[in-house]
């Protein structure tokens, strides 16, 4: 039986990077979306809205039916709603504390349910420990809850690997648009000199499934990707 991986926001960016990875590594790779999704035919996209749990309940239904297992979980989609502290707005904090903490705990929450044994793998930034911003202090939240939730569900689900992979800032496309000074000044918060690659940072989440050195409740940091270049 082929191994079955389950990965959020797969459309581009890391999770795009992820799907290709697991599928040469002959998995069978459902990748959820929320706008648009590449046209990949080996890939079984999903649209998944992961602030709306009626949305993951049929994810859920879906892939029980089809697949009736799940080995791997990753929760890679993550919203960053970017503003001056003045002006962030109750809502745009909510929102994405509704994507990126609560969504992962929902994922967590349904497809354990048909996790025998397996990783999940939650991605969290080292901005949720290491840097302050007064644009994205709702996203450093988040993943600081991320974290905690980690830690949290790994004493709960005891048949399972539930780590949390913290990144600093990678080469995706939506890094890549940001503007030049501010995520120079980012930079020098990690001391980091260039951006990760995105492929190596997927090769690291391949190494976390595969590997017994990492164990559950780790709080995984990736501050450079030298060991894959």
């Amino acid at each position: 039986m082929k191994k079955v991986i389950l990965i959020t926001g797969a459309s581009k960016g890391l999770g795009k990077e992820l799907c290709k990875l697991f599928l040469d590594n002959n998995y069978d790779v459902i990748g959820t979306y929320h706008n648009t999704f590449s046209s990949d035919t080996n890939i079984d996209y999903q649209k998944c809205d992961l602030s709306n749990e009626n949305d993951i309940n049929n994810l859920f239904n879906y892939i029980k039916d089809k697949y009736h297992h799940l080995d791997v979980l990753v929760n890679n989609a993550a919203l960053c709603q970017d503003s001056d502290f003045d002006h962030k707005t109750s809502d745009e904090f909510k929102n994405v504390l509704s994507v990126n903490l609560i969504g992962t705990f929902l994922m967590i929450k349904y497809f354990s349910k048909i996790m025998d044994k397996g990783t999940i793998i939650n991605i969290s930034s080292l901005d949720a420990e290491d840097t302050y911003s007064p644009y994205s202090i709702d996203y450093a939240a988040s993943k600081a809850g991320v974290e905690n939730l980690t830690k949290n569900i790994s004493s709960i689900l005891s048949n399972l690997k539930v780590v949390a992979l913290a990144p600093a800032w990678i080469n995706t496309e939506t890094v890549l648009e940001m503007e030049p000074n501010y995520l120079k000044e980012e930079m020098i918060k990690h001391n980091q000199e260039r951006l990760l690659d995105k492929k190596n940072v997927a090769k690291k989440i391949l190494e976390i499934v595969n590997s017994d050195k990492y164990k559950s409740g780790m709080i995984i940091r990736m501050e450079d990707d030298n060991e894959y270049r």
